[in-house]
C-alpha cells in the first residue's frame, strides 16, 4: 500500500522519484497512448501524470486531420483512435488522490485557468495615428518602426460582420486550419472550434490561423480591402499558386496567441483587429527577447526558434525583465491596425476572444532584406534575427559602430539611422565561398530557388522603374553581379553582342545560370562543384560529337553549339579558355589536377570518365575559381512549362508522339567506345560485384544498392511524402540486389544483360520547347491567351543535356510520365506508340525475352517502381500528389499497377 501525505511521491515513483516532474512529463509524452494508459495503472502519481490534459492535447494534435473536441483532450484522443466509446464511464470519473504536490503542475494549472482581464487599456509605447499619407508612412515608419493606425478599417463590412456569432452563423460548417505546435495539419469546422473555445481551459489554446480562408470561404475576402498604405506588393506578380502564404484569418480565445517570432522571409506585415483585445510586445531587428533561443542550421540556413508560449512569456519572464530590457508594448483595440516592419520580433497575447485579419508583404523598403534572407548560408540569417550574438567570437568588422538598437526612447529618426546602418551592415555576413545560385537554400525560405529566380525576372520586366533596386536584390539572392561579369567576358571572347538591359538577368529554373543574348543561349556550369560541372560539359560535348558522326535526326531537335570553354577568375579578372571537349585543357592540368582514367581518349572528361567519377562533386584544390560554359543557338518555340496549363489534352497529344520519336533517337544513339582501365578504387562502386555486372552498369547499380541498404532512412528523408506503412514494406518489395533488374539467367544457366542507353536524366516540362503556339501576352498575372496550331505542335526541341548519363531507358520515362504527362495514361500510351523500342534490349532481344518470361524483375512496372523508390529526387511525392488515393494503398504492388501498369501492356506488345 502506498504511503499517504508527503510520502506519496517517493513511494509511488520509487527510483524515478529523483527526476523532476517536468522531466517525467516529458518522458511520458514520448509514449504512445496505449502505453500511457498502461503506465497510469502503475501508481497514483503515474496516474496523475498520465492524465494531465496538456499531455493528451499533445497526443491528439500529433494525429492531424479534422478535429472535433469532446470536452477533454483525453476523451478526444481516445475517441479519434477508436479506443473508447462516447459514454465510457472510466472517462467520466477521474480518480482523486491526496498528499501529492507539484510546483511544476501547479504553475501549468495556473496558466490554464488564469484570467487576463487585469490587462487594462494603455497608450503603450507605439504611436497611435488615425491615418497617414503614403509619403508620411514611407518616410517615418516603413522599414523604421511600428505604428498603430486607428481608422484604416472604418468602412470595412468586416467591422460589423466579423463577430464570432455572425461568422458561426455564416460559415459554421466550413473547416479552417488550426495553428498549433504540431507537425500535422489540423482543421476544425468553425462551429466545432467555437464550441471548443467555450469549453477549453488550455494553457496554449488552439487558434484559427488559416492562410487558405480565401479559398474555403471566399465571401470573407469581400469584407475587407488592403489598406492604402500597404498596397505595394512585389509577390503579387507571381501566380496565386506560386505565392508564399501571405494572408491569414485569425480567431482565438483568451490566453491564445502567437509566441515570439520574426515574420517569414523578413517580410513586413499589417494586422487589423475586428473584435476583442490583443496585447503586443515588440523588439527591433537583432534584439532577441529574453527566454528565446535562435538556432540557425549551418548547412542550409534553416532557422528554428525555441520560445515559450506567449502566455508563459508574459507570466514567467516579462515580470523579471529590467526596465531597460522591456519591449515595446501596447494593447490593440477593435478597428485598429498595427504595422510591423521587416525583421521586428513580436509576440501577441489575446486578452479575450478575438477576430483579426493580417497580411504580409514585400515592398521597396524591405525588398533587399527579403532577398538577403533567401540567400544560402547561415550567418546572415542569424545576424538578421539575433544581431551580433550570432557571430562566433563577435569577430565582426565595425563591431563598435553597429551596436544593438537602444530600447529606451524609441525615437524614430534615431531608429531610422540605425536601421539603415544595420541594413547595409548585414551584407558582410554573406558567405562569399558559397555559390548563391546553386547552393542548398533553406527549406523555410519564402520562395524556393527556382521560384525566386522567376520572381526576380518578372520584377525586372514588370517594374522597369525599379531595376536598380531589383538588381541589388538579385545580387544578394543569386550573385547575379558575378554571373553577369562572366557573361560579359564570354560575349567579348566570342564576338557576341553585349547583353541589353532586358537580358541582364538569368532565365529558366535550372541549377546553372543561363542567359539569352541576341538569340544565343549562354550557360555557365555552376552546379555540383568543378569536377561535376567539368564532366557535365565534357559529356555533353561528346554527345554532340556522336550525334554529328552518326547522322542522328535528333540533331535537328536540340540546340546548335556555337562555342564552349572555361572561365577563370584570377587577380579580379575573368579570362576565357575555349575548349571543345577533346584533350585535357591546360587550365585544369595546371590549377585543378583531376584524377582522369581516360586521359588518352578523345574525350577524356566525357561519359566514361563521368561514370567512373560518379555523381558526387570533387573538392577544389585551388583558390582560383573556374567555371565551364557553353554557347548555343536559341531554339524556336515556347517552354512547355509556361504554356501547358492553357493547352488541352488534344493539343498535347502531338507533343507526346514527338517526344516518343526523339527519345527513341536518344536511346538508340551508340555509346562511345569504352577503353579498359584498371579496377577502380572508388568507394562509390564497392557495392557492385564487378564479375557479375557489366562495367557500363557498375556506377548505377552500386548507387542504387547503397540507397537500398538504407531504404527506410532514404524514404523517411522525404518527410510525410511517403506513408509510414509503405516505408515499413519497402525492404520486402525491392530485389535482393539491384543488378537483378539488369541481368537475367537463361535456362542453360548463362547470364544475359540488358544494354544500357544514353539517358537525358532530366526530361521535364521546362526542358522541352514546343512550336505552334501563339501567345498574346507575356509576364502577366493571368495565364494569357494562346492559340495552338496542330500542324506545328509536333515540332519540338529538347534542351539541357548537362545531366547526361547511361542507364535503363525507363529512367527517362519516369519524369516524362510524372512531370510532362502528369500521370495521364493516354499521353503515355501515345508516347509509347511512337517510341517503338522494347523496354528490355540486349545483344539479341529474343534471348532476353526467353530468359525473363516469368520473372517479376523483368516486369517493366516493377523496375520503374524500384527506380522511383530509390531515386535521388522525391519522385514519390509526385506520385502521391497525382494519385491521392494511393496514400491509402496497402502495398507497393498496388502503386506499381496503377502508375506503371501501361508499361507492361506495351512490353507484352513488343514481345517477339
Amino acid at each position: 500500500m502506498e504511503a499517504a501525505a508527503g510520502g506519496r511521491r517517493e513511494a509511488a515513483l520509487g527510483g524515478l522519484a529523483v527526476l523532476p516532474d517536468e522531466v517525467l512529463c516529458a518522458v511520458v509524452d514520448l509514449l504512445p497512448p496505449a502505453d500511457i494508459g498502461r503506465l497510469a495503472c502503475v501508481s497514483s502519481v503515474m496516474y496523475i501524470l498520465c492524465n494531465e490534459e496538456p499531455l493528451w492535447m499533445s497526443k491528439c494534435l500529433s494525429i492531424g486531420g479534422p478535429l472535433e473536441y469532446k470536452g477533454s483532450w483525453k476523451k478526444t484522443t481516445l475517441s479519434r483512435l477508436g479506443l473508447c466509446s462516447e459514454n465510457d464511464e472510466n472517462l467520466q470519473k477521474p480518480r482523486q488522490f491526496d498528499g501529492f504536490n507539484s510546483l511544476y503542475l501547479y504553475r501549468r494549472w495556473y496558466r490554464c485557468f488564469t484570467s487576463l482581464s487585469s490587462f487594462s487599456f494603455d497608450d503603450g509605447h507605439v504611436e497611435r495615428k488615425d491615418d497617414l499619407l503614403l509619403n508620411q508612412f514611407r518616410s517615418q515608419y516603413d522599414g523604421k518602426g511600428p505604428v498603430l493606425l486607428t481608422k484604416l478599417a472604418e468602412t470595412w463590412p468586416a467591422r460589423t460582420k466579423w463577430t464570432v456569432q455572425q461568422l458561426t452563423k455564416d460559415f459554421g460548417e466550413v473547416p479552417f486550419r488550426i495553428s498549433q505546435r504540431s507537425p500535422q495539419k489540423i482543421t476544425m469546422k468553425l462551429k466545432d472550434y467555437v464550441s471548443y473555445m467555450q469549453l477549453q481551459h488550455d494553457e496554449d489554446p488552439l487558434y484559427i490561423f488559416d492562410d487558405k480562408f480565401g479559398e474555403s470561404a471566399p465571401a470573407l475576402l469581400e469584407d475587407y480591402s488592403i489598406p492604402h498604405l500597404f498596397q505595394e506588393e512585389f509577390f503579387d506578380i507571381l501566380d496565386y499558386d506560386q505565392r508564399p502564404a501571405f494572408r491569414w484569418l485569425i480567431i482565438g480565445p483568451e490566453r491564445s496567441g502567437a509566441s515570439w517570432h520574426v515574420d517569414p522571409g523578413l517580410t513586413s506585415a499589417w494586422n487589423t483587429l475586428l473584435c476583442g483585445r490583443k496585447r503586443w510586445a515588440l523588439y527591433p531587428p537583432g534584439r532577441v527577447p529574453g527566454g528565446v533561443t535562435v538556432h540557425v542550421n549551418d548547412e542550409d540556413g534553416d532557422v528554428d526558434i525555441e520560445t515559450p508560449t506567449s502566455l508563459q512569456w508574459w507570466l514567467d519572464i516579462y515580470p523579471h525583465l529590467p526596465e531597460h530590457e522591456k519591449p515595446l508594448e501596447f494593447t490593440q483595440l477593435p478597428g485598429e491596425t498595427i504595422f510591423v516592419p521587416s525583421g521586428w520580433w513580436h509576440c501577441v497575447l489575446n486578452l479575450e476572444t478575438t477576430v483579426a485579419v493580417t497580411q504580409n508583404f514585400v515592398n521597396q523598403s524591405n525588398f533587399q532584406h527579403v532577398c538577403l534572407d533567401m540567400a544560402p548560408g547561415h550567418r546572415h540569417k542569424g545576424v538578421c534575427r539575433a544581431g551580433l550574438l550570432a557571430v562566433p567570437g563577435n569577430s565582426v568588422k565595425d563591431n563598435e559602430n553597429h551596436p544593438s538598437v537602444p530600447m529606451s526612447g524609441w525615437n524614430h529618426p534615431d531608429m531610422s539611422r540605425k536601421e539603415k546602418r544595420f541594413k547595409g551592415f548585414l551584407s558582410q555576413f554573406l558567405e562569399k565561398e558559397r555559390d548563391h545560385y546553386s547552393s542548398i537554400w533553406s527549406p523555410t525560405n519564402s520562395l524556393g530557388q527556382r521560384e525566386a529566380r522567376e520572381w526576380l525576372r518578372r520584377l525586372w520586366f514588370l517594374k522597369p522603374e525599379l531595376r536598380e533596386l531589383v538588381w541589388k536584390g538579385a545580387c544578394l539572392a543569386i550573385n547575379v553581379d558575378k554571373w553577369y561579369s562572366c557573361l560579359e567576358e564570354i560575349c567579348a571572347c566570342h564576338n557576341l553582342p553585349l547583353p541589353t538591359e532586358d537580358e541582364k538577368l538569368p532565365v529558366g529554373t535550372g541549377s546553372n545560370p543561363v542567359f539569352i543574348v541576341s538569340g544565343n543561349v549562354i550557360k555557365i556550369y555552376a552546379e555540383g562543384g568543378l569536377a561535376y560541372s567539368v564532366h557535365g560539359l565534357g559529356t555533353e560535348l561528346e554527345f554532340y560529337d556522336l550525334l554529328q558522326k552518326s547522322g542522328s535526326p535528333l540533331i535537328n531537335h536540340i540546340p546548335e553549339i556555337i562555342a564552349s570553354g572555361f572561365l577563370e577568375y584570377e587577380d579580379d579578372i575573368y579570362r576565357t579558355v575555349p575548349w571543345d571537349g577533346k584533350g585535357m585543357p591546360d587550365v585544369l592540368v595546371k590549377h585543378y589536377p583531376l584524377e582522369v582514367s581516360y586521359a588518352n581518349s578523345c574525350f577524356p572528361l566525357g561519359l566514361w570518365s563521368k561514370q567512373r567519377f560518379g555523381t558526387s562533386s570533387s573538392p577544389d584544390v585551388s583558390n582560383r575559381p573556374i567555371w565551364p560554359y557553353m554557347v548555343t543557338r536559341k531554339c524556336k518555340g515556347d517552354i512547355f512549362a509556361r504554356i501547358r496549363d492553357v493547352l488541352s489534352k488534344t493539343d498535347i497529344l502531338p507533343l507526346a508522339s514527338s517526344l516518343g520519336v526523339q527519345m527513341r533517337n536518344i536511346h538508340l544513339l551508340p555509346l562511345p567506345h569504352m577503353e579498359h582501365v584498371p579496377k577502380s578504387g572508388n568507394s562509390d562502386v564497392k557495392d557492385c560485384d564487378d564479375a557479375a555486372v557489366l562495367p557500363e552498369w557498375q556506377q548505377l547499380v552500386s548507387t542504387l544498392n547503397r540507397r537500398m541498404k538504407n531504404v527506410k532512412k532514404h524514404l523517411a528523408n522525404w518527410g510525410n511524402s511517403v506513408p509510414q506503412a509503405l516505408i515499413e514494406k519497402a525492404e520486402g518489395y525491392l530485389p535482393p540486389n539491384m543488378d537483378f533488374l539488369i541481368k537475367f539467367v537463361k535456362d542453360d544457366g548463362d547470364l544475359v544483360h540488358l544494354l544500357p542507353s544514353w539517358i537525358h536524366s532530366d526530361i521535364m516540362d521546362d526542358n522541352i520547347l514546343i512550336e505552334g503556339i501563339t501567345e498574346s501576352s507575356s509576364f502577366s498575372n493571368s495565364k494569357g491567351s494562346y492559340e495552338a496550331d496542330p500542324e506545328k505542335m509536333n515540332a519540338i526541341h529538347i534542351i539541357d543535356f548537362s545531366d547526361l548519363s547511361i542507364g535503363d531507358p525507363l529512367c527517362d520515362i519516369i519524369p516524362l510520365h510524372l512531370d510532362v504527362f502528369r500521370g495521364d495514361t493516354d499521353l503515355l500510351r501515345e508516347f509509347l506508340r511512337s517510341y517503338q523500342l522494347p523496354l528490355l534490349r540486349g545483344q539479341a532481344n529474343t534471348d532476353i525475352y526467353k530468359s525473363v518470361k516469368n520473372s517479376k524483375f523483368s516486369r517493366a512496372s516493377y523496375r520503374a517502381m524500384c527506380y522511383c523508390m530509390l531515386h535521388e529526387d522525391n519522385v514519390l511525392a509526385a506520385i502521391f500528389s497525382l494519385w491521392k488515393e494511393l496514400r491509402a494503398a496497402t502495398s507497393w504492388e498496388d502503386i506499381e499497377n496503377l502508375v506503371w501498369g501501361e508499361l507492361n501492356r506495351y512490353q507484352e506488345s513488343c514481345t517477339p
